[in-house]
């Protein structure tokens, strides 16, 4: 498919002090458009390495990755940029929300750096708020939030630059069962509903319950890899 993302024989190692930390060990992986998958594992299994790496946040030592046919190592920084512009949306265990801008502000962030235009823009920015159900609550800055509501800001403004991946990492780590449920419910319905790719990184087993791929990783391996 157009915008399938396929990880050809990816090694990552650190140096840390006199020691090499082996992330990754050689991992391959092909994730189809329109798929809601989940990395499992512990931490140091080299999930969220990996998720790094697909969403051009951090470089292989070796081996390669492709979005869409395009080759991540082949891009300049300028146009590595670019793509995770027009094409990928985070969310982040942190929210990674900008303080001093409101929940609207926030969701039209991706957007007005994309350049679309003020009143595409204002549609696309209430379009997202309403559907990550935050419809009037558009001028609230992030501490006059919940954490579950920073969270649904997130969705909204990953959501808002119209990506053709979401890459999360650890999105429910911080909210209680609850919220945390609630979230997961409403990614997979957007899932569903609008052909949004999710490839999630977490060790949450609400997630994996939800999830129509696992992958488990063990010692920067793929250990398991099962289909529902």
């Amino acid at each position: 498919m157009s915008n399938t993302v396929v990880v050809t024989d990816v090694h990552r190692e650190y140096q840390q002090g006199e020691f090499t930390v082996k992330a990754l060990q050689g991992v391959s992986l092909t994730i189809e458009e329109g798929e809601f998958t989940v990395l499992m594992g512990s931490s140091g299994s080299g999930k969220t390495t990996l998720l790094n790496i697909i969403g051009g946040l951090d470089t292989p030592t070796s081996g390669k990755v492709a979005i869409g046919g395009q080759d991540l190592s082949n891009l300049s920084a300028n146009e590595l940029s670019d793509l995770r512009l027009q094409k990928l949306g985070f969310v982040f265990q942190a929210y990674n929300l900008i303080p001093v801008l409101s929940a609207y502000e926030n969701t039209e962030f991706v957007p007005l750096m994309q350049g679309v235009g003020v009143a595409e823009r204002k549609e696309l920015a209430m379009s997202m708020l309403k559907s990550v159900g935050l419809e009037g609550m558009e001028n609230r800055l992030p501490s006059e939030l919940s954490g579950g509501q920073q969270q649904r800001v997130a969705v909204a403004r990953a959501l808002a630059g119209r990506p053709v991946l979401i890459l999360a990492d650890e999105p429910t780590a911080n909210l209680d069962s609850k919220t945390g449920t609630e979230l997961i419910e409403l990614m997979r319905s957007l899932n569903e509903e609008q052909g949004v790719t999710f490839i999630f990184a977490t060790h949450d087993p609400k997630v994996m319950a939800a999830a129509k791929r696992v992958v488990t990783l063990e010692d920067g391996l793929i250990k398991t890899d099962e289909r529902r």
